[in-house]
């Protein structure tokens, strides 16, 4: 069996970690472990043993630190520092694919840090290509028994849905506390929604709606959000019971197919068109360099590319890449960083000017590389 990859984002305090503790334990139960990840560098004690752990490799206070930065500002930046080694990460996951049915992913509660940053795009993406990927949007169903809330909880998922282009499972979490089923009706029924607008209009008067604005867009909001209902699975659970988790497996598995059905072949069509484009761009760019330098008639047909090759800010080698380490609670624990002088792969105030340098080095590199290789081109094209 393939390994699949659940992604969980949700909302800040809507059960993401205990979530994952809770299907964790239920794999295992199952005789089924999944391979872990944290994301989330910020949190101080996860419930779960992690297989690779963002904080073996990334100290958020340090971060805040070094780089003067807000709480926020600083799981951005944890981020862009780990996703600069993703492809190290893929070939440790890759390596236990045949051992593991499952690969699950927490992210940091601040949902805009992962979802909408680049190094966010970066994780999902290299994940994405490699393994079927699910995304699990998990909701705090307590919270969302308003109209209002539930319609931009909703709208939310519909972002996140076209900005990863993945399925998606909406997960109504903590339904030992609230039973989901007026969600399922919201979902389902577009009449039934709308009666809840007017009881919730009727009851909080201007204070539950703001206006009557407001009841107008949330109205039009879900017979537009119909279609986007139509593409969803969605499940309830309880985190704290362990309901309502076998059917989020059928439904992870159902996306599972479609992923391979639907969402893989589009997921190539888009990178060979973004391939095709760049060639052409590379092509387009020497193509007008040669004009300006008049040379576009004396070309050998011995063109070659001036792009030089990315370079990383450490150079490959025997010991570049993620090692393993003690077990820790029953759980095999990766490093991600290894570090002659690092404590955990920790990012510290010794490693920071360092770490500036070698970028400003790598981009001198670059440089260098793609002028001397214009300047042979020139060169083969003048003879």
């Amino acid at each position: 069996m393939t390994m699949s990859t659940v992604i969980c984002i949700g909302m800040a305090g809507s059960g993401k970690t205990t979530f994952m503790q809770r299907l964790n334990s239920h794999l295992r139960t199952k005789k089924t472990p999944p391979y872990v990840i944290n994301l989330d560098p910020a949190v101080l004690k996860i419930p779960y043993g992690a297989n690779i752990d963002i904080r073996d490799s990334i100290k958020y206070k340090k971060v805040m630190e070094n780089y003067q930065l807000g709480p926020n500002g600083a799981i951005v930046t944890s981020l862009n520092l780990f996703s600069t080694k993703i492809d190290q990460v893929i070939k440790l996951v890759e390596k236990k694919k045949e051992k593991y049915n499952h690969c699950i992913i927490d992210t940091p509660g601040q949902i805009e840090c992962f979802v909408w940053s680049a190094s966010g795009a970066i994780i999902t993406e290299s994940f994405a290509s490699t393994f079927p990927t699910v995304i699990a949007y998990i909701v705090d169903t307590p919270r969302n028994t308003s109209p209002t809330t539930f319609m931009s909880n909703m709208l939310y998922a519909c972002s996140i849905l076209y900005k990863t282009k993945l399925p998606m499972i909406v997960v109504f979490n903590k339904n030992d506390v609230t039973n989901a089923d007026f969600a399922k009706d919201w979902m389902t029924d577009f009449e039934s929604f709308q009666r809840a607008v007017r009881d919730d209009q009727e009851l909080n008067g201007d204070l539950g709606m703001g206006s009557g604005y407001m009841s107008s867009l949330i109205n039009s909001m879900s017979l537009m959000l119909e279609e986007f209902y139509s593409q969803l699975d969605m499940v309830s659970v309880s985190s704290f019971t362990g309901e309502g988790f076998d059917d989020f497996l059928t439904a992870v598995d159902n996306k599972v197919d479609e992923y391979e059905e639907y969402y893989k072949a589009e997921r190539e069509r888009i990178l060979k068109a973004k391939e095709e484009k760049e060639k052409l761009r590379k092509d387009k760019s020497i193509n007008g360099l040669m004009k300006d330098l008049g040379l576009n008639d004396k070309k050998d047909g011995n063109e070659s590319d001036a792009s030089a090759e990315v370079i990383s800010d450490i150079e490959a080698g025997d010991g570049d890449g993620l090692v393993d380490r003690d077990e820790d609670e029953g759980v095999e624990r990766e490093y991600t960083f290894p570090g002659e002088e690092r404590t955990q792969g920790e990012i510290t105030e010794k490693d920071t000017p360092g770490l500036q340098k070698r970028y400003q080095e790598a981009l001198e590199s670059v440089a260098k590389t793609a002028s001397s290789e214009t300047a042979e081109n020139i060169a083969r094209h003048l003879k």
